[in-house]
């Protein structure tokens, strides 16, 4: 078994921080497009393959879960063999289901596909942090992160104006084919793709049984907007799921979920935390054109109405790079909780007054939340733990990330008929607040 060496940043290295980081989140963003410009293509896949709007809503949903819970395998694997192998595996599956999607001749075949697009889609973020982490330290990880994010914020932003675009020219089918330009960005990124693992052999046993309590808790967070049997389904994977993963822990300590992050307070506390965060964004991001589309916007005009988003989203990595290395990772994980519940509640007001500024300039405050956010997360989980587990803790980090995203995506589905918009946000204001809660201790630690 050969150990994995830390190496530190060369002078090369350092200097290629922003062409790596930058390149990292594109190929992040790409993969979210999959979500953000497929949203706008529900009306017209709907009706061409027979299907209705709940059904349709579904090649959103699995994409999302399989998103979710295959980040903590790819982080896992890249402890063992390094990133380059689960990297471009993941590219493949991604890009694989990219195209068939396009081409499925029925919603079945189109569904198989997105499940497919998704869990490959799922190496890109927890891999893109554990290479940046691995080869920076100090001010210039600090800003390669904010990179990383802020690229990836703004590629999002533009998947619904892509996706309109897209879809007025060529149809729906292009665009669930967009992600596939993913894989172009792999020849650019290929020196910094490490090898180096620990050597030792995956816990199987231990993955599977994380996969499916990981899919119970997606399921029972989508099952507001899901239904009951959804509901049960994700109940009964919890049930089971949990007890039999804390007996594989305890059976293996050092197994696919090491005991080392398990317990690392840290990392547990920023992750929770931090996924009030994600939640803020994929609501913001439904919200926002749910609202416009019902007063007659076109699906171009509200992608134009998230531009702006876009650019604060390059610019933010300016800020929150420094930021980071003056405040620390704590603290900047509790800004961007306030700066979130704060975006929310003026989302509430602009969805309550159909105001489309107001709703511009909430999008725009959760879009620096999730800027500063995402990276501060990075750096305290890599900080908090070893390097041979580095891979799995950002996988599991990430993991909590995006169920955070699915709780802000299920709450506006859930609650926006009931509630309205205005009330579905002011539900969800509230967990940036809790997260603050979870994190205060570890601010309490940091400040001491």
């Amino acid at each position: 078994m050969t150990a994995t060496t830390h190496t530190p940043p060369t002078t090369a290295q350092a200097d290629d921080s922003r062409r790596v980081s930058l390149l990292l989140g594109l190929l992040f963003g790409l993969a979210g497009m999959g979500s953000s410009s497929a949203a706008v293509t529900l009306p017209l896949l709907g009706p061409d393959l027979g299907v209705g709007p709940g059904l349709a809503a579904w090649t959103i949903s699995l994409y999302v879960l399989m998103l979710a819970v295959t980040t903590a395998l790819y982080g896992r694997i890249s402890d063992l063999v390094g990133v380059r192998g689960p990297l471009l595996a993941g590219l493949v599956l991604m890009s694989v289901g990219a195209l068939v999607a396009a081409v499925a001749p029925t919603f079945e075949v189109l569904l198989g596909a997105r499940v497919v697009q998704g869990a490959g889609a799922a190496a890109v973020p927890t891999l893109g942090v554990a290479i940046l982490s691995a080869r920076y330290e100090g001010s210039v990880r600090g800003l390669a992160f904010g990179r990383l994010a802020g690229t990836a914020a703004a590629v999002s932003c533009l998947g619904p104006l892509v996706g309109g675009l897209v879809e007025d020219a060529f149809g729906w089918r292009a665009v669930m084919a967009l992600p596939v330009l993913g894989a172009l960005v792999v020849p650019f990124l290929w020196r910094a793709l490490h090898t180096g693992g620990s050597g030792a052999r995956l816990d199987v046993v231990g993955a599977v049984l994380v996969a499916l309590t990981a899919s119970g808790m997606v399921l029972v967070v989508q099952s507001p907007s899901a239904g009951l049997l959804v509901a049960g389904l994700g109940a009964g994977l919890l049930v089971v799921g949990v007890p039999a993963v804390r007996a594989s822990v305890r059976r293996r300590p050092d197994g696919f979920l090491p005991v080392e992050v398990v317990r690392n307070d840290a990392v547990i506390r920023s992750a929770v935390a931090a996924a009030a965060v994600p939640a803020s964004w994929f609501a913001m991001l439904i919200a926002l054109p749910a609202v416009l589309l019902s007063h007659g916007w076109e699906a171009w005009q509200v992608g134009l109405a998230m531009l702006p988003s876009a650019l604060v989203a390059l610019a933010v990595p300016q800020v929150t790079g420094p930021l980071l290395d003056r405040i620390g990772p704590s603290r900047a994980l509790a800004i961007a909780g306030v700066v979130a519940s704060g975006a929310l509640l003026v989302a509430a007001l602009g969805a309550g007054m159909t105001s489309a500024p107001v709703l511009v300039v909430a999008i725009i405050l959760v879009t620096f939340a999730f800027g500063l956010g995402q990276p501060a997360l990075s750096a305290a989980v890599g900080d908090a733990v070893h390097e041979d587990v580095r891979g799995v803790a950002l996988g599991v980090s990430t993991l909590l990330f995006l169920i955070g995203g699915s709780i802000g995506s299920a709450v506006v589905a859930g609650l926006g008929g009931p509630l309205g918009m205005p009330g579905a946000l002011l539900v969800l204001a509230v967990l940036p607040v809790l997260g603050l809660a979870v994190l205060a201790p570890t601010l309490r630690t940091t400040a001491r």
